[in-house]
């Protein structure tokens, strides 16, 4: 009998009625989170040839991925330095958690349009 390429690479059918239908099975991975979510957004809205040449050769989901990766790691690192700047701290937040919830708001807001402008709209 002769293989296809899917057959010689390991895949198998399923039988059903008369018809066999390839079994495949998508890998088990986390969906993409708040960052990447509005990379593919923008780059779908606002670049869609390169949108498209990246959905079409597989490379989009791996590059939302590092994007995603990328922003946590970018939004992390500045929410810290702004909080010890600004001496936001633990002490604050056992004194009077209100004004420490009022100034993490507000540098968490700050930190995201930051990310948004260096890696999500670029």
């Amino acid at each position: 009998m002769i293989q296809n390429s899917f057959e010689k690479n390991g895949g198998t059918y399923t039988l059903v009625k008369d018809c066999l239908i390839p079994n495949l099975i998508l890998p088990e991975e986390k969906p993409l989170g708040k960052w990447g979510l509005l990379r593919k957004h923008y780059l779908r809205e606002n670049h869609r040839a390169l949108y498209s040449s990246w959905l079409l050769t597989g490379k989009l989901d791996k590059h939302l991925r590092q994007i995603e990766k990328d922003c946590e790691e970018r939004f992390e690192l500045i929410t810290m330095q702004m909080a010890e700047r600004e001496n936001v701290t633990e002490g604050l937040k056992a004194d009077d958690q209100m004004e420490w919830l009022r100034r993490m708001n507000s540098i968490w807001n700050r930190a995201e349009e930051i990310v948004l402008h260096e890696l999500i709209y670029v």
